[in-house]
């Protein structure tokens, strides 16, 4: 089965695909563009919402990080058969990205003073508002998000990754559970080999 995923040279909304292609063990060519050279227009005129990531495969193509992600969940064991722990799942995940919008606002200012003032209130009020409701979900699951390892683990992951990168500051570390979990996922096979492998991410 020939996959594609296309993204940046970093790890931002395709890591948590990335990590659940590898821990899969489903085989893809991982085509990364240079960051700072975006947009390069040629291609950007080619994504059917000009943007990335894009998932390929056997000749088709899928946009948006979410409805890429839930679709290798899907194909890797790593979502729910049930719909209600479904949708309880899909809920974690929006909850993640709002967080992750907090993140992006942060990014897209460039007003010296007002991103200061975003990263000041991401770092003392944003980020404990959000990981401590993170920390009290997984404490219930023993850990996960839901009755095992599943997407939401790895969208989790991926966003803590990006927004570390971005904001220069490991948000994560003041909550254990977190932690373990973050350990944890960077430790499975697959996973483990392919964190090993890559180039060191830089903005």
């Amino acid at each position: 089965m020939a996959r594609k995923l296309h993204y940046f040279n970093f790890n931002g909304l395709a890591e948590p695909i990335r990590y659940m292609l590898h821990y899969a063990g489903h085989k893809f060519e991982d085509v990364q563009y240079e960051f700072k050279k975006w947009p390069i227009q040629s291609i950007k005129d080619s994504l059917p919402y000009g943007q990335f990531p894009l998932y390929e495969e056997n000749g088709k193509s899928l946009n948006q990080s979410l409805a890429i992600a839930r679709y290798v969940a899907s194909q890797s064991n790593l979502l729910p058969a049930d719909a209600w722990d479904q949708a309880e799942l899909d809920a974690i995940v929006f909850n993640i990205y709002d967080f992750w919008s907090k993140v992006l606002a942060y990014i897209k200012e460039s007003d010296p003073a007002k991103k200061e003032a975003i990263k000041k209130e991401l770092l003392e009020e944003t980020v404990n508002f959000y990981f401590s409701r993170f920390e009290k979900e997984l404490k219930k699951n023993n850990g996960h998000f839901s009755k095992k390892l599943s997407w939401a683990d790895f969208i989790l992951l991926g966003i803590i990754e990006a927004s570390n990168l971005f904001l220069g500051s490991e948000i994560h570390t003041k909550y254990p559970t977190i932690v373990n979990l973050v350990n944890k996922l960077r430790a499975l096979p697959g996973v483990k080999d392919y964190i090993a492998k890559r180039a060191p991410y830089n903005l």
